[in-house]
């Protein structure tokens, strides 16, 4: 248990993406820019605080940015960079505490009941941290403080840009009473806007509703939690060393009716990227989960347990592809065919796949089983794959719709500096 005070920090790197582009180019310090994306298309993958002063924001099309922001610069990504100084500031962290929990690139919790003997209380431990982040590594952190994560991450927010804030103890309702519910980690504007249609918009006023109130419009899980979050509620402690128990990957789309092909495109892509993960990291799972986001806001899930871990592409692929026009058969038929936003992929019952066990050769041959003849070519295709994509870049091969659906996407550079290590 942390020591009394508020011994738990969060500390988050200020615009990340683009800080590091305004620290490579003193040039564009000062200056409004976005990471990736174009006036004539794109998508922004990040923005400078001064190009979040007119509107931009990470996601957005790049013709909208720069409607928004006429002097608006787009500049390419670094991505090797910002993994190497993610890196460096987590070392700066490591030396005030080995209670360090890193959930991305570019933040992490830390617990400093162990080192307030050594450094001093957690306001100057925080200090100390944004001191030399600033001087070692040549980036704007901000850090927040407080007896819970909840609390602490909370804090780091209303400290942006570049700030500090300590919520001692005692003074916990007073700091979250006046703050939006949207402070809340898990709160998007849907959830957002319900409580708003019930009259709450502060975290005083839903710490004041009661939480079958929440519930009823929430869901249970989700109300309840929610709640609890607006009473400080968490019990969470700072966890040093966790391995995912599923790894994923979803793609936003434009509103479409699914066709055959584009459905397929879409989920080889996110299926490419997800078994590369599990064989980069020697492993393989079993149970198949496919998201099918329509018109609506509306969600559908299919899972699929296999009777054997695989982590082959093309195995995954056909097993999405099945399970998603489920989904998407069950919402809608000819005379009213249903409309999609969004497709997700990702593989649980995660299991060490250091070799796979050859099967005999039994008639027919399945080819989703790993051990047999269709599947041992298939882990022989993707295991050559590998091998080319890590000699010469994860562009050098691929498979072909993944290949052609990567025009005007979001680098998968980019989206891999956010994922969980397996």
């Amino acid at each position: 248990m942390s020591a009394p005070g508020p011994t738990i920090l969060h500390a988050d790197l200020d615009a990340f993406y683009a800080s590091v582009e305004q620290l490579l180019d003193p040039d564009l310090r000062g200056r409004p820019i976005a990471v990736g994306g174009g006036p004539r298309g794109g998508v922004v993958l990040a923005a400078s605080y001064e190009a979040k002063r007119f509107g931009v924001q990470g996601g957005m099309p790049g013709w909208r940015a720069a409607r928004l922001c006429p002097d608006l610069l787009f500049v390419r990504g670094h991505f090797g960079e910002y993994q190497r100084l993610g890196d460096a500031v987590m070392g700066v962290l490591a030396d005030v505490t080995p209670v360090v929990e890193r959930i991305s690139i570019d933040e992490a919790f830390l617990d400093v009941s162990g080192a307030t003997h050594l450094f001093g209380p957690p306001a100057a431990i925080a200090a100390r941290i944004r001191e030399r982040v600033r001087d070692e590594v040549g980036l704007p952190i901000s850090v927040g403080a407080a007896r819970t994560k909840h609390l602490a991450k909370i804090a780091s927010q209303v400290a942006k840009p570049d700030g500090l804030v300590v919520v001692d103890p005692g003074a916990e309702r007073t700091f979250l009473d006046p703050l939006p519910v949207s402070l809340i980690w898990g709160v998007g504007p849907v959830n957002e806007q319900r409580l708003a249609d019930l009259g709450i918009r502060t975290i005083g006023e839903l710490a004041r509703t009661p939480s079958s109130a929440v519930e009823h419009i929430l869901g249970h899980a989700v109300g309840h939690k929610l709640s609890a979050m607006a009473h400080d509620e968490d019990p969470r402690r700072v966890v040093t060393s966790r391995r995912a128990r599923s790894v994923g990957a979803q793609s936003a789309l434009s509103r479409r009716r699914p066709e055959p092909d584009d459905v397929r495109a879409v989920l080889a892509h996110l299926s490419d990227r997800v078994s590369r993960r599990l064989r980069a990291k020697g492993r393989a799972g079993r149970t198949v989960t496919v998201a099918v986001r329509f018109a609506g806001m509306t969600r559908a899930t299919r899972s699929l347990t296999l009777p054997v871990p695989m982590s082959a592409t093309l195995t995954l692929t056909e097993v999405a592809v099945r399970l998603a026009w489920s989904a998407i058969d069950d919402a809608g038929d000819d005379a009213a065919p249903c409309e999609i936003t969004l497709l997700g992929v990702s593989v649980s019952n995660i299991a060490d796949q250091s070799a796979v066990q050859m099967e005999l050769d039994l008639d027919p041959p399945d080819p989703w089983r790993p051990g047999s003849a269709p599947g041992v070519a298939r882990g022989a295709v993707d295991e050559s794959m590998d091998a080319i994509r890590t000699r010469f870049g994860g562009d050098a091969v691929g498979y072909l719709p993944v290949v052609l659906r990567r025009g005007g996407a979001v680098p998968d550079e980019f989206r891999e500096l956010a994922e969980h290590d397996l």
